[in-house]
């Protein structure tokens, strides 16, 4: 009885023919319960093949109509004669119609899957948020602000030291080194395809540095960008690794980024091994998330890299979605074969391996940046 009760529950949250106070509760429970939850991955990838098979069966039935109206209509006909000799003299006979015939059946089959991909692609747009935190016109106020303020103390302290004015900034989000020698940082290429002029990256200090990037990948959602100010000093050697194989299910992790003006944590657990619409590019989180944590490194208990998140699910609570960190070790690989990129590489310690978690943040929030531009 209890597991027809959970069933009925799937079905009705996935159908979205639950109250909002039931659908609280019942996220909580996917929280709580990674069995529940990896229940409601695996229903919504059934009814997914449910309605692939159903398109497929469409499309079929689409052509059988093209078919029956162009015989209606003379454009082909059906010959009732067998044999090689009649096939030659039916090809003979009716070689142009049938061009036309496969011409227009293709022009079909051409519109008809040109508007499934659009209807698809403006669903996955629709219910997909990319992190990326656009700034406002006062926080943009307040910033000139500090800037005068900034250059009015350096006029009155004994020593004239120059200020640097601070980025006038559109947009906020994450991102984390990955070559603490050549000063090379991962963040989404979602972030960096909001750029028109500048890009910045900002320590937990408030220290700002010019960057550039030097490698976009939009399947992956990774980019690579290169820290070009010669202000900006270099770090120790990284205390993390990427993970080589991929994160089991229910395995907790934690993320650091920049949803506000400081380095903001929050953990969660892999609540499936591939991402929205069952993109094995992607693994799926159930954490909280917001505007901002575009680029946020997720990092397991032995304080290696399983991820780095992009996106959240807009119709369901604590949906959270990751490229996996195997993408960057493709996108290092990809990156060097791009001149002046040469030397970059991954070079990673076990620095945050038996460590609690409060010394692992301690540890790892200087090697995460926002990222920001305008």
């Amino acid at each position: 009885m209890e597991d027809i009760l959970l069933i009925d529950a799937v079905e009705r949250f996935a159908n979205g023919e639950m109250s909002a106070q039931e659908k609280t509760l019942f996220e909580d429970l996917r929280k709580n319960n990674p069995d529940l939850d990896q229940a409601v991955v695996e229903y919504l990838f059934f009814m997914n093949e449910v309605h692939q098979h159903s398109k497929a069966r469409d499309f079929k039935n689409t052509l059988h109509e093209v078919e029956s109206k162009l015989l209606n209509e003379g454009f082909i006909t059906k010959g009732s004669t067998t044999g090689k000799a009649k096939v030659i003299q039916l090809w003979s006979k009716y070689k142009r119609t049938i061009a036309v015939a496969a011409s227009i059946a293709g022009l079909v089959s051409i519109f008809i899957a040109s508007v499934v991909s659009s209807v698809s692609n403006k669903g996955n747009d629709s219910n997909l948020k990319p992190l990326v935190e656009k700034l406002n016109s006062q926080e943009s106020k307040t910033r000139q602000l500090e800037t005068k303020l900034n250059k009015l103390e350096a006029g009155n302290a004994s020593t004239k030291t120059p200020v640097k004015p601070r980025l006038d900034a559109r947009f906020r989000a994450t991102g984390f080194l990955i070559d603490a020698t050549n000063n090379y940082i991962v963040t989404n290429a979602h972030v960096v395809s909001q750029v028109q002029n500048n890009l910045i990256i900002e320590n937990n200090k408030g220290d700002q540095f010019t960057a550039a990037p030097v490698y976009v990948n939009k399947d992956m959602d990774i980019a690579i960008i290169k820290i070009t100010d010669s202000n900006f000093k270099n770090l120790p050697v990284l205390p993390y690794n990427i993970k080589k194989s991929s994160a089991d299910l229910g395995e907790t992790v934690f993320m650091l980024g920049f949803p506000k003006a400081e380095v903001v944590y929050g953990e969660g657990y892999i609540s499936a091994h591939s991402g929205y619409n069952m993109d094995s590019l992607f693994c799926q989180l159930s954490t909280a998330a917001n505007e901002g944590n575009s680029g946020s490194p997720v990092i397991n208990k032995n304080g290696d890299l399983v991820g780095v998140i992009n996106s959240m699910e807009k119709n369901a609570d604590g949906v959270v979605f990751a490229s996996k960190a195997g993408n960057i070790t493709k996108a290092i690989a990809e990156a060097k074969k791009i001149p002046g990129n040469e030397e970059i590489s991954f070079k990673g310690t076990s620095g945050l391996r038996g460590l609690d978690r409060v010394s692992q943040v301690k540890k790892l929030q200087d090697y995460v940046f926002m990222v920001k531009g305008n």
